[in-house]
């Protein structure tokens, strides 16, 4: 059986309107330093990024960042992490989280999260890796999204046999027992797929 000892989380670079989105990432982030899961994320200190980040640390967990150079003075990279990876562009950025990553957390987010987390399903869902994903659906932030891939089945574009595969959880306290039940069932090959063809991607 897999382990999972790292989870990328994607979220907002903002906090949100929602006081309970932010409750989210400080439970998240309390629940993976208890349970030694070092975060890897985007690297900034703002929003629910930051928070996320933060609360790691505070508990005495380990943060891996990756951030694009670009970024570095908008999303205020975070200092005192215990890795602070700086890279070119984004597609390097989002190399290094997969391989990095056992599993990944969606929080609350923007077009950056959104587009993050669909392109690991589109993976998974093409075969390409068995990495549990895991949307917090905290006050049915992702809703939306799930009835989108409903509606996309339904109208065939999903075709049977090519199902989104994702875990939907709502409370932030089951998000890390949750991503941990979702690797049970593999090994640490078949989560991490079939590398060469992924990388071409």
């Amino acid at each position: 059986m897999a382990e999972i000892n790292s989870i990328c989380v994607y979220c907002g670079s903002g906090s949100g309107r929602n006081p309970a989105h932010v409750r989210a990432a400080r439970v998240l982030g309390r629940d993976m330093a208890e349970r030694g899961i070092r975060l890897v994320y985007g690297g900034g200190a703002l929003g629910l990024m930051g928070v996320v980040a933060r609360t790691v640390l505070e508990h005495g967990g380990e943060v891996t960042g990756i951030i694009p150079d670009f970024l570095i003075n908008r999303e205020r990279m975070l200092e005192g992490v215990q890795e602070l990876i700086v890279v070119e562009d984004m597609h390097t950025r989002k190399r290094l989280m997969f391989e990095r990553s056992d599993a990944f957390v969606a929080l609350p987010g923007g077009i950056g999260t959104l587009e993050e987390t669909v392109e690991q399903l589109t993976w998974a869902q093409l075969g390409r890796h068995k990495k549990p994903i895991v949307l917090a659906d905290i006050d049915g932030f992702w809703s939306p999204l799930r009835d989108m891939f409903r509606l996309m089945a339904e109208e065939a574009f999903i075709r049977p046999g090519f199902e989104v595969r994702y875990t939907l959880v709502r409370e932030a306290e089951e998000i890390v027992a949750r991503t941990m039940a979702a690797a049970g069932p593999y090994s640490e090959a078949e989560l991490d797929g079939a590398q060469e063809p992924l990388e071409r991607m």
